[in-house]
């Protein structure tokens, strides 16, 4: 669909939240709460969700987990869809390099890390094998 010169008659304002689907719930709110110290605002049963949410956001919700299964496949690296979601955990390399020892000694698998002009991070995998990025921006710096 080419959009050239065409005004939209949707104009999205903000990001109002992901969901990642998951194989095994309670594991991998252990790792978003636990380990990224996300806080859990809602859980609910049908489908088996949990919530979580951000203070300096607003929103009701900004990130959320559904499980789907132990059975569920994973997706080819290569096919399109989601490549990974992003989380700011802090101001300064120092608070990276905080995170990424904390991923670790968990024993997180740390995929790589990377310095972009705006932006240091580290990307790693969740229990499913979503990737994960946590970042500091440098774009002010």
């Amino acid at each position: 669909m080419r959009c050239k010169g065409v005004t939209s008659p949707v104009q999205v304002q903000a990001l109002g939240h992901v969901v990642l689907k998951v194989r095994d719930l309670h594991r991998s709110e252990e790792f978003y709460k636990v380990l990224l110290g996300m806080p859990v605002i809602l859980r609910i049963s049908e489908p088996p969700m949990a919530f979580f949410a951000f203070e300096a956001s607003g929103n009701h919700h900004d990130f959320a987990l559904v499980e789907v299964g132990s059975g569920a496949t994973s997706r080819d690296h290569a096919a399109t869809g989601l490549a990974h979601v992003a989380f700011k955990v802090g101001t300064s390399a120092e608070e990276l390099r905080l995170a990424l020892n904390a991923l670790n000694d968990s024993g997180t698998v740390v995929l790589y890390e990377a310095e972009r002009g705006f932006a240091k991070s580290v990307h790693v995998l969740d229990p499913d094998w979503n990737e994960v990025e946590l970042f500091v921006d440098t774009s002010g710096a």
